[in-house]
């Protein structure tokens, strides 16, 4: 089994893929890339049994095979020049010899038969969505996951397709993003929760204009777009009722510049304490009062602003730590801050929609007020 292939086409592949392979102790062979010829098409595969991935380009071959290409070869490729390089692989051995100009490297394979097959997909349904739209839906709600494994379900986006719309959540129990698209549905309702590491790899090989194919069962999802197929277990769980903790009267609306606001938070919260980083938000007619203080240094600083208030005066407290993730997650220039009473979230809503046909809401859970 030998073939040709120009060295920068064959890094950019394995590069799109290399962030499937983990220190698997368990299973040696996944830290290798599985290669396999066929119909002068080479086909590079990773894996770590929870997700595996793989990309095809075509190359120069003489015969169909496959073999377990170690991680070393990404390395070798980085500081080729561009250039044609020949792969031989001895058919017994599994030993494989590079050839570029100037020189030669060799190295150890493995049997391409021990690497682990991908799952069987059987039965489900598919949806086909715009690759800008996937990529924008991970960024707007994987910041807001979980990171309990105990509660595993929290640490994977919940995506909801029906025949109105598309729906992606996620949640810490702390903050909580509900991004919402009008212009794409799926014929079929249908709802699962996708892990973090595949979602990382997708927004990471997403250029925006193709389309994904989305076929799912009750078990796995697949992605396919462009000449890569991810294949991931999904998360086995219910997600919690999310619109259950969503305020449906929300009163008290402030409305305020957004980098503005988010400015004085970030100075504010400096002075707030390591251990609660609160900040307390004081709205009386057009004024907005930020504060923080920190007692066990004697550290405190407050800010006034301008802004639009419909309420009762209120104060109520948030961790500056999430309130910044939220604001720095919306892309609007205004924002509107939603709230009933100081006991109960908060709703950030950008105040013009980014995109046509989007809908985002960011939601997060208030902090007692000191007295």
């Amino acid at each position: 089994m030998n073939f040709i292939v120009g060295s920068t086409v064959l890094l950019k592949h394995i590069q799109s893929i290399a962030g499937v392979v983990g220190n698997n102790s368990s299973m040696p062979i996944l830290d290798n890339f599985l290669f396999e010829i066929g119909d002068g098409e080479l086909k590079i595969s990773a894996s770590d049994v929870e997700t595996t991935m793989s990309t095809k380009l075509k190359v120069e071959a003489n015969k169909a095979g496959k073999v377990a290409v170690p991680k070393i070869i990404l390395d070798i490729l980085k500081t080729l020049p561009d250039q044609p390089i020949t792969i031989s692989v001895d058919p017994k051995t599994f030993a494989i010899d590079i050839t570029y100009d100037n020189g030669k490297s060799h190295m150890a394979g493995f049997d391409g038969d021990e690497f682990p097959k991908a799952p069987v997909f059987k039965g489900g349904s598919s949806v086909k969505i715009n690759g800008e739209i996937v990529s924008r839906a991970i960024g707007k709600t994987l910041f807001a996951t979980g990171n309990d494994d105990l509660r595993p379900v929290m640490c994977g986006v919940y995506c909801q397709f029906s025949s109105e719309d598309i729906v992606f959540v996620a949640t810490d129990a702390h903050k909580l993003v509900r991004f919402r698209r009008t212009d794409a549905s799926s014929t079929e309702g249908a709802s699962f929760i996708l892990p973090k590491k595949p979602l990382n790899l997708l927004k990471a090989n997403l250029k925006g204009d193709e389309e994904v194919l989305i076929e799912y069962n009750t078990a796995n999802a697949i992605f396919t777009f462009g000449d890569s197929v991810m294949i991931c277990r999904l998360i086995d769980g219910k997600y919690p009722n999310y619109e259950a903790v969503i305020p449906k009267e929300n009163p008290n609306v402030l409305t305020v510049d957004r980098n503005q606001f988010l400015s004085a938070v970030k100075r504010v919260s400096l002075f707030a304490s390591k251990s609660t980083p609160q900040v307390h938000l004081k709205m009386a007619g057009s004024e907005l009062n930020i504060s923080a203080e920190d007692n066990d240094f004697n550290n405190s600083a407050t800010e006034r602003m301008t802004c639009k208030y419909d309420g009762e005066d209120m104060e109520i407290g948030f961790n500056s730590r999430f309130l910044m993730e939220l604001l720095s997650n919306v892309e609007s220039t205004e924002v509107r801050i939603e709230m009933s009473d100081p006991s109960r979230a908060g709703l950030i809503i950008p105040n013009e929609p980014h995109v046509e046909g989007e809908d985002l809401l960011l939601l997060v859970m208030p902090v007692m007020v000191g007295r």
